[in-house]
């Protein structure tokens, strides 16, 4: 009898025995199988002095690399030049929490429309593709990928005084549909995300770009990186050198919101909700490094922790 086995047999035993190791989350070689990186979760800003162009190229990069990447955009400029050039002035009211934010009504949400989830979006996903990414365009109303309530009213202060505005079309997003993105990043492709999100009640409303980042992020367990036109959260907002390069207590979490003004106010807000949400890390990081996604990634801009939330009882 002959004792030897055939080449094919010994191969078929071998894959049999990579197979069940890998059922119980080990290799045949006695190691164990590293999870998949979580998903890189990308905003990119919105604002004049940020040049998408390196971002896209990083994004290209990281994907040929086998890396998920989401890849999230703003466009709050671009949809004011647009009210302009109709004859419309864009509306910005304080709440009182004292956060400066868009009041959209429904000729600006018209606008919004046609900008965010048309011309920005589309310009993205092909500048994408043109560098090799598998992209594809989605608003938070495709697939009910960023659902919640729409708002009735908004607390704004005017003058000095608390009052309220009606007829506001936003919401706030409370649910993610992860499903859809992940078999979308499953199947090899880039979810390009924009604003508008879809409310409860069927209609498509305004939302934060950088906080629809962060309950992305948050859903997927990824890390998140917001990328803007300063180098990250500055102390100092006059003075570069004065960067805060890490935010990993509760302690140096309240030194942030403190030191946040203005735009960056919404940041370290986002930050907050996706690290609560889920996600592993935060990054806010200057838009036009060289590879700034990567240069992020490694140790450029403000890194914000779990461990900068607040322990519960």
């Amino acid at each position: 009898m002959n004792d030897q086995y055939s080449r094919d047999e010994l191969l078929a035993a071998h894959d049999q025995l990579i197979d069940n190791d890998n059922d119980d989350g080990l290799r045949a070689d006695g190691g164990i199988v590293e999870d998949e990186p979580a998903p890189v979760v990308v905003k990119i800003g919105g604002a004049r002095a940020v040049d998408p162009d390196g971002a896209l190229s990083d994004v290209a990069h990281l994907t040929a690399n086998g890396q998920d990447v989401v890849v999230v955009h703003g466009g709050s400029t671009a949809v004011d030049d647009t009210l302009h050039a109709l004859g419309e002035e864009p509306e910005y009211v304080e709440s009182t929490s004292g956060v400066m934010g868009r009041f959209t009504d429904e000729k600006a949400m018209e606008v919004f429309e046609m900008v965010m989830p048309g011309k920005l979006n589309t310009g993205l996903t092909a500048n994408l593709q043109n560098e090799g990414v598998r992209a594809i365009g989605l608003s938070g109303v495709d697939g009910a990928l960023l659902t919640g309530p729409r708002k009735s009213a908004v607390r704004v202060v005017e003058n000095g005084k608390k009052k309220i505005r009606r007829g506001d079309h936003s919401g706030k997003i409370e649910d993610v549909n992860a499903d859809l993105l992940e078999t979308l990043l499953d199947g090899g492709y880039t979810p390009v995300v924009t604003v508008p999100m879809l409310a409860d009640d069927g209609t498509p409303v305004n939302a934060d770009a950088d906080r629809a980042a962060a309950a992305i992020a948050g859903a997927l367990g990824g890390e998140l990186v917001v990328l803007t036109d300063v180098p990250g959260l500055l102390a100092d907002p006059d003075d570069e050198t004065t960067l805060i390069e890490q935010v990993d207590s509760p302690a140096e979490m309240e030194t942030a919101k403190l030191a946040a003004e203005g735009f960056m106010t919404k940041k370290v807000m986002a930050a907050t909700e996706a690290l609560e949400g889920g996600a592993e890390s935060v990054v806010v990081a200057d838009a036009n490094n060289h590879d700034p996604i990567t240069a992020a990634r490694k140790g450029h801009g403000t890194r914000f922790t779990p461990a900068s939330l607040e322990v519960s009882p």
